[in-house]
């Protein structure tokens, strides 16, 4: 097995995002320096965990369901659910820096108390957390990597349904929205093969958010250049 240089025991993974973009405000570093490792979920990064000991969900969230959210963006979507739906628990995976400091300084803001924060590859949270111990995940508006060349990067591959489908528990809900029709197109050839199926009965069932949607900077980003938003939801079997 190659390993990554952090840690002799972790897999190489290549990671192809950004982690950090212009200069963070004042606030913002604040924000990272005073809520972030109050916010973390707990040991997750090879270095600090390489037994890979599971998180005990339980004690962090009290026994509540609990949800997961697969880069957050600007946490937008995520406040408004946690906000929404203060009895469960909920996770929220980015590796962008930036965005990170921009959820923290939102949950402050709301007030939300059932959130926890992880600043990396969702593929490490993968690792530690149990077998069928999350109730629901979203994906939304993923990194499209248009380029041909670049469709293994995206998500909605193997490399990262497969451990999406071992941490949902039966029956859960994966939610993924996108503007890119190839992006649906893989997600839609994807997705059932990882264990799932896809719930739509009719045309209105992606093109329509969900009930309980927010929309995110990203949607709007996507309305104002004229691009289409879809709206999947798949449920693991």
């Amino acid at each position: 097995m190659t390993t990554s240089n952090k840690h002799p025991g972790a897999p190489w993974r290549n990671f192809y995002g950004r982690v950090k973009g212009k200069t963070l405000k004042a606030s913002q570093e604040t924000y990272l320096e005073e809520d972030l490792g109050k916010l973390s979920p707990g040991a997750v990064d090879w270095d600090v965990n390489p037994d890979r000991t599971p998180l005990d969900l339980g004690a962090l969230f009290g026994g509540k369901d609990v949800w997961l959210e697969i880069g957050f963006g600007g946490g937008e979507h995520l406040v408004h659910q946690a906000v929404t739906y203060p009895e469960v628990g909920i996770i929220g995976c980015e590796p962008y820096i930036n965005g990170v400091a921009m959820l923290l300084g939102k949950i402050r803001k709301a007030g939300a108390d059932n959130l926890r924060v992880y600043p990396g590859d969702a593929r490490n949270m993968f690792d530690v957390l149990p077998e069928a111990s999350i109730s629901k995940a979203f994906l939304l508006y993923p990194d499209p990597w248009p380029k041909a060349r670049h469709h293994r990067r995206r998500f909605v591959t193997q490399e990262h349904l497969e451990p999406l489908a071992r941490v949902l528990k039966p029956g859960a809900e994966f939610r993924v929205a996108t503007d890119i029709p190839d992006y649906v197109r893989q997600t839609m050839i994807e997705v059932p093969k990882a264990g799932f199926e896809w719930l739509a009965e009719g045309p209105d069932d992606w093109r329509n958010p969900w009930g309980d949607w927010i929309s995110t900077r990203y949607e709007q980003k996507a309305l104002r250049e004229d691009r289409t938003p879809h709206y999947m939801t798949f449920r693991r079997l």
